[in-house]
């Protein structure tokens, strides 16, 4: 238990001292470099005192109050992982005001010993003195905020893959973050709720529940470093340039096109990319797109979405495809790899390229180029 606890640890920070290399560093990379901080030395923390850990009441009080920040850092991770957010919004620390009023009522506390005495997780009481009515307050609040907190960033998982489709033709795989929020939501969730069981009944045993907690907290560690590794802009930047622009587009105009408006800008469309084919450009966003074509970005979304029936993403990666399938018929390229065409035809990633190729085609890229023979 001890060995899993000091390796999650040593891995959280060695995630973090990745990160802080990683340049430009945007608003999602810098809560994740807190989050990690705050994964690695609670792990840590605890794989070094869970020998004394009941016998300092106050202190295992203070690690059980570091539960109440495990679920809004995921929770902002999942609202500002879109890539080009660059501020955070004050109206965010509020998320954190449960952890901070838990700690400041435990440093109260320690100042009367005879009410500190009372303040314990595991039942173990002079006679018959029952626990603050606060405290079992702020540990009913800790309880309730991880499966809460997994509700919401589950929520705000779709929310964000739905932005970021109608944004970016870059393929950005967050498909490991949401098999991992819902599986580690229940876990979570079915720990807490025997941690209740254990304080209403008194049975189970508490160093169960919390060394539960723990462990789940080492898991999602792991786990979220070895995909975080695997998908390329997590720990390691695939860009040199200053983010400049949000990467979920919200504009102030409200206004929408008309019957009329909304087939000049199909045409508009429809002749840039046959003339200029901006398809091929592997970085190739909304705003860019939007300031080519002299459009508003709202109008030329409104567009995709509408006319063509698709976000960006499945529009501009569908012109790829197109491009990718006339290249291998074409005797020029007979020479290069399946590879190396969907890199000439504006994918930035192999996994990408298989995927939404089968996705259009109903066929690998192997079988399309076989069946073309």
């Amino acid at each position: 238990m001890k060995y899993i606890l000091v390796i999650a640890s040593f891995n959280a920070f060695f995630f973090l001292l990745l990160l802080l290399q990683k340049k430009p560093k945007l608003l999602h990379d810098r809560i994740f470099s807190f989050w990690l901080l705050y994964l690695g030395g609670i792990t840590g923390i605890y794989a070094f005192t869970m020998e004394s850990f009941f016998q300092t009441p106050l202190m295992s009080s203070g690690i059980i109050a570091l539960f109440l920040l495990h679920g809004p850092f995921l929770y902002l991770y999942v609202s500002t992982i879109t890539f080009n957010q660059i501020q955070f919004k004050t109206k965010n620390l509020w998320h954190f005001v449960p952890f901070a009023a838990f700690i400041l009522y435990l440093l109260i506390a320690s100042s009367f010993p005879s009410y500190s005495a009372r303040i314990r997780i595991d039942h173990v009481t002079e006679g018959t003195t029952q626990p603050p009515i606060l405290f079992l307050f702020f540990l009913a609040i800790t309880a309730l905020s991880g499966p809460v907190y997994f509700v919401l960033a589950q929520k705000q998982f779709h929310k964000t893959k739905k932005s970021i489709l109608n944004f970016s033709s870059k393929d950005i795989e967050l498909d490991w973050l949401g098999k991992l929020i819902p599986v580690f939501g229940i876990l979570w969730t079915a720990l807490i709720v025997t941690a209740i069981i254990h304080h209403i009944f008194h049975v189970f045993s508490m160093s169960f529940c919390i060394n539960g907690l723990m462990l789940s907290l080492s898991a999602f560690i792991i786990l979220i470093g070895y995909f975080g590794l695997k998908q390329i802009g997590i720990f390691i930047s695939d860009t040199d340039e200053e983010p400049n622009e949000p990467l979920i587009e919200t504009p102030n105009a409200t206004s929408k096109l008309v019957d009329v408006e909304l087939e000049q800008c199909f045409c508009k469309i429809d002749d840039y990319f046959k003339a200029e084919r901006p398809y091929l450009q592997p970085d190739l966003t909304l705003p860019k797109l939007a300031e080519s074509l002299n459009v508003p970005h709202h109008h030329l979304s409104q567009v995709i979405n509408d006319v063509y029936g698709q976000n960006f993403f499945d529009f501009i990666n569908k012109y790829r495809v197109e491009e990718v399938k006339n290249k291998i018929v074409d005797p020029k390229f007979h020479n290069y790899s399946l590879l190396g065409i969907a890199f000439e035809s504006g994918f930035n990633s192999k996994s990408a390229f298989n995927r939404v190729f089968k996705k259009f085609t109903r066929k690998t890229p192997s079988e399309f180029r076989d069946s073309q023979k």
